[in-house]
């Protein structure tokens, strides 16, 4: 029989209820996880860029914010509510459009922008090992026209034929190589042959150095639009037979034989398309002749049409 004073034993189980940490946690550490990724795209884009690319990501983020909020309107971020107008009394026309033709660029980026496009055909060259053995016989540098590429003879290996505009196999190699560097910038060409002071037999009569200095440069225009160069940046061809020899080679030396292209500024360009002025010149040039100045004044008021 059960002991009547022997009391039952209960054993309560307390419930354990585990509650919920919140989600916060995982909102930061997506947060970071973008952020993150947008620092490496961010980077990888600027590893793909060129230099001008980076120099304009550089420019907006110099930009006031009042003027990246109007659009890159910088009359709107003046201080002054009343702005001004009309022409500007201290320069007449012509002379404040050479000013403010001349102040679009900054000598800076430009040199900035051609040294970029000559490390590519450096690149470019180094990669191939055909062209590689060329790099001897091409000439980069800076003028104020911009950037002139020389491609010359030697006797070893001539860029053409002798005595003919037929090119060699590297010679076109190098061209169409050069073509779709030359097409990643807006910048104008001009391609002008040259020649050694070694006459023809016939002299300057008939088919002369003058003829084939032309025919030469045709010749790589040619090999320039087979490697797709686009027609419309090319604004002059010419032949100078040996008028223009190298500064640092005899006049028969084969250096002198050689094809010079021209990647123009956009001031050298339009210098060229313009026949001699820039904008703004023929109209200031004009009231310079009507006006009452003497001969003597107005030559010297002339020297401000000139580069």
């Amino acid at each position: 029989m059960a002991d009547p004073d022997r009391r039952p034993i209960i054993i309560r189980r307390k419930k354990v209820i585990h509650k919920h940490h919140g989600g916060s946690w995982k909102i930061a550490l997506a947060d970071f996880m973008t952020a993150l990724m947008a620092l490496f795209l961010v980077m990888w884009v600027l590893s793909m860029s060129s230099e001008e690319q980076r120099q304009g990501v550089s420019e907006y983020f110099r930009a006031p914010l009042a003027v990246a909020m109007a659009g890159g309107d910088r009359m709107t971020s003046a201080s002054n509510v009343i702005q001004g107008g009309g022409p500007d009394p201290m320069h007449s026309s012509g002379e404040r459009a050479r000013i403010d033709y001349r102040m679009e660029t900054r000598p800076a980026d430009v040199r900035r922008h051609f040294q970029n496009i000559q490390r590519q055909i450096e690149q470019a060259m180094q990669e191939d090992p055909v062209l590689r053995q060329l790099r001897p016989q091409l000439r980069l540098d800076l003028t104020r026209e911009g950037l002139r590429i020389q491609l010359m003879d030697t006797e070893q290996r001539p860029m053409f034929s002798v005595g003919s505009a037929k090119v060699a196999p590297y010679m076109e190699r190098l061209l169409r190589t050069l073509a779709p560097i030359l097409n990643s910038v807006d910048n104008k060409l001009t391609i002008t042959g040259h020649t050694d002071s070694l006459p023809y037999a016939g002299g300057y009569a008939g088919y002369s150095n003058w003829e084939l200095s032309a025919d030469r440069a045709n010749a790589s225009r040619r090999e320039l639009i087979a490697g797709g160069l686009f027609p419309d940046k090319l604004i002059s061809i010419s032949g100078v037979a040996d008028r223009i020899p190298l500064a640092d080679a005899e006049p028969e030396d084969p250096m002198n034989r050689r094809i010079t292209l021209v990647l123009h500024t956009q001031q050298s360009a339009e210098f060229i398309q313009n026949q001699g002025l820039l904008p703004g010149d023929e109209e200031a040039f004009q009231r310079l002749l009507d006006s009452e100045l003497d001969d003597a004044e107005i030559q010297g008021s002339m020297s401000q049409f000139f580069l």
